[in-house]
């Protein structure tokens, strides 16, 4: 009788193993299954944003450009006919129309992907920065160093440079900052990226994470990217990027 209950004993538990065991796995594998669609979900949204971006981006070329270029032609015609009482106005007017067809030029650049897969991410940056500085918000300042590397996958440069728009747009927008500090560095393992500014700063325990912030660490795990971003109240906010030269 031992025996026999000794046996069904064991069989019960050797079955509560396996069924455990196959619980598991199948949780796993669900979980595999989520992190598998929240990734190409995510790439499927990078997509589209960027075929938005890039259409914006011709648009803004094609069209608005080429407006304000026939704008500032006739207005450099009207600076010339016009007598000398009305030229003072006429000139800062056809000044301004330049510098706007300047920034239209600069931001089409910046939204398309094809433009920046031509220029390469540095001068893509360096575009970035300088068009933050025309704008007159605040004083960026852009630091390179080390031996240029190219990336393997030219896609990544796109969602890294896409990552410092986001930070820069919120600077701009919430910050309240004077000064922003842009340090790019390669090493032969990969490329490090710090971006600080002197605003407000916040408490990144207890803020709000808005569709910015979460956008940006999601872009950063899409391409293997150490995320890391620091802030405090009074002292600024910082954004650290570790991409590696690896495959990823």
């Amino acid at each position: 009788m031992l025996f026999v209950i000794l046996a069904i004993s064991s069989l019960i538990i050797i079955f509560f193993v396996v069924f455990q065991k196959r619980k598991n796995k199948l949780l796993l594998d669900n979980i595999e299954q989520q992190r598998q669609f929240d990734e190409e979900l995510l790439k499927t949204q990078q997509e589209i944003q960027d075929e938005t971006l890039k259409h914006v981006g011709r648009e803004l070329h094609d069209n608005v450009g080429q407006l304000m270029t026939v704008a500032t032609m006739q207005m450099n015609a009207v600076v010339r006919k016009v007598d000398d009482a009305l030229k003072p106005k006429a000139e800062e007017a056809a000044a301004v129309l330049k510098e706007s067809l300047t920034e239209v030029r600069a931001l089409s650049k910046s939204l398309n992907s094809d433009v920046i897969y031509n220029l390469g991410f540095d001068k893509t940056v360096i575009n970035e920065v300088e068009r933050l500085n025309r704008a007159g918000r605040l004083e960026a300042y852009l630091n390179i160093e080390g031996e240029k590397i190219n990336f393997e996958n030219k896609k990544d440069e796109i969602i890294l440079f896409r990552i410092m728009q986001e930070f820069f747009s919120n600077t701009i927008k919430y910050a309240e900052a004077e000064h922003i500090h842009i340090n790019i560095n390669y090493t032969l393992k990969g490329l490090s990226i710090s971006i600080k500014d002197d605003g407000n700063g916040f408490d990144v325990n207890t803020v709000e994470k808005g569709s910015g912030l979460i956008n940006m660490q999601k872009r950063a795990e899409l391409i293997n990217t150490t995320f890391n971003l620091k802030s405090e109240l009074g002292k600024g906010t910082e954004l650290q990027l570790s991409y590696p030269f690896v495959a990823n």
